[in-house]
Order: structure tokens, then C-alpha cells, then sequence
């Protein structure tokens, strides 16, 4: 599965079980909505600056983003 997806999936799953919106969880993350859809869409390639403040948000560690 190509990383992108994975981490995409990865963001989803951890925000759904943390009870956020997308919109919720972009401000929480200092991110516009759309850019986060697109992330969890697998379509955008997040720098690893915005994978931190992902983990950050979603209280986890990066190498759980991409594992």
C-alpha cells in the first residue's frame, strides 16, 4: 500500500476513534479542513513538519501515523 494511503488511513481511524470532526481535528492540528481531508484521502504527500503536528493532535507517535 502506497505510504501516502496508509498514513491517510492511519489519521482517519485515530481521529474517528477520538470523537473529532475533520473540522475539529484541523483546528486542533493548526490545519484548514480540506488539507486534511486530502491527507486522509491518501491524495496529498504531508511533509514530515505536518505529520508531527498530526501525531501532536492525534496524541500518538509519528511511527504510529505511518505504521
Amino acid at each position: 500500500m502506497d505510504v501516502r494511503r496508509r498514513v491517510g488511513l492511519n489519521v482517519r481511524r485515530l481521529r474517528e476513534a477520538s470523537g473529532r470532526s475533520q473540522e475539529e481535528f484541523a483546528f486542533d492540528a493548526g490545519m484548514h479542513r480540506t488539507y486534511v481531508s486530502g491527507i486522509e484521502r491518501g491524495v496529498r504527500n504531508p511533509t514530515v513538519t505536518v505529520l508531527e503536528k498530526l501525531a501532536i493532535a492525534l496524541k500518538v507517535t509519528l511511527a504510529e501515523l505511518v505504521a
